[in-house]
């Protein structure tokens, strides 16, 4: 009876995983990316409780349902632009070079 139930709990576990596994790689915003893969770290960490490996399953509650998307939020966060921050600086602007400018030539001296 006990082999049966599982079984079946890991059936349960691999369809978990295999959904959110799915649903990650076909998500195009980062941020619900982030929180399926999250999901998919929770479900992982369920399938190897079933499995009798514990330690493997305290270490994927840890490192894949809370760092790992934790890191990508943050990094999301980080990367993404605001209206009005002024976006990405002017090409030559602000990199050392003199004469970087606009009537700068390819090389990045002032014409002579």
């Amino acid at each position: 009876m006990t082999r049966t139930l599982t079984d079946v709990l890991v059936a349960v576990a691999l369809l978990l995983v295999a959904a959110a596994a799915t649903a990650a790689v076909r998500g195009r915003d980062p941020v619900r990316q982030a929180l399926v893969l999250s999901f998919l770290g929770l479900s992982l960490a369920l399938l190897f409780t079933f499995l009798q490996a514990p330690d493997v399953a305290l270490s994927q509650l840890a490192v894949g349902s809370v760092v790992t998307p934790l890191m990508i939020l943050l990094t999301v966060r980080k990367v993404r632009r605001r209206p009005g921050d002024g976006g990405p600086p002017e090409e030559g602007a602000g990199d050392g070079r003199r004469g970087a400018g606009r009537d700068a030539g390819r090389d990045g001296r002032p014409p002579r």
